[in-house]
């Protein structure tokens, strides 16, 4: 089954430094390596963006930018855009607040019906008032 990931998993899949991963990290890790190895991983440009935003050294975006380059970015529709507002809003009047981003994989996931990959808490907080589904890592070690 196909998971739309967080900027917060591939962030932890990503990271050079692995010895210094915790094992919650490690088994992040194995499970975005999983959803990858079955064409399971989806991409949305926005958190490309987040995923590229603030590298600083040239070499290291490039190797980033080129490396996500084998992931599409799932198709964005107007449609998005208005849910993502709307289920924001939905969220602000139960006192649940987030970013436009979050909203927008929101989204994506609930139209597509995927679920959504994070360690960010705020989509659990999100899940109680939208039609939205978290992955349930396959990891026994998660």
């Amino acid at each position: 089954m196909s998971v739309l990931l967080d900027t917060s998993v591939w962030s932890v899949f990503l990271r050079r430094r692995r010895k210094k991963l915790t094992a919650v990290e490690e088994s992040i890790r194995w499970e975005v390596g999983e959803l990858i190895k079955t064409d399971d991983a989806l991409l949305i440009g926005p958190v490309r963006q987040e995923l590229l935003t603030g590298i600083r050294d040239k070499r290291h975006f490039e190797k980033l930018r080129d490396y996500l380059a084998a992931f599409d970015d799932e198709p964005l529709v107007t449609e998005d855009y208005e849910a993502a507002a709307r289920w924001a809003n939905d969220c602000r009047r139960e006192g649940v607040s987030g970013s436009a981003i979050d909203y927008l994989i929101c989204a994506v996931a609930i139209r597509r019906a995927l679920p959504v990959f994070t360690t960010d808490d705020d989509f659990a907080r999100y899940a109680q008032h939208i039609p939205l589904v978290l992955h349930v890592p396959t990891n026994p070690k998660t």
